[in-house]
């Protein structure tokens, strides 16, 4: 099993859940975040850092989301590893609110 970042994060790009992650498993796009498949340990430290609720288990992902597996699994290793927490992006889809 690992975790996956799905379409809630586009434009959001929360890093909340990188700054948790015990094995930097999680790649910076210029929009989203990804989880790389081979790096991912399960430990579920990510899920409830997610104020936008975009991180799944593979084996709970929605089935209008199951595209989003693939995606991580194929583009995380292409995008430079994220290891900490860095501002967050609220771009024009963006479902969650700024930072106060």
């Amino acid at each position: 099993m690992t975790y996956v970042v799905t379409e809630d994060c586009v434009d959001c790009k929360y890093t909340d859940c990188a700054g948790v992650c015990p094995v930097e498993a999680f790649h910076e796009l210029p929009d989203r975040l990804y989880i790389n498949a081979e790096t991912c340990i399960d430990c579920d430290a990510c899920v409830p850092e997610c104020p936008v609720e975009a991180i799944y288990s593979d084996v709970t992902v929605p089935e209008h989301l199951q595209e989003w597996i693939a995606r991580n699994i194929e583009e995380a290793p292409q995008y430079p590893i994220l290891s900490g927490k860095i501002p967050a992006l609220f771009g024009p889809t963006c479902k969650g609110t700024p930072e106060v």
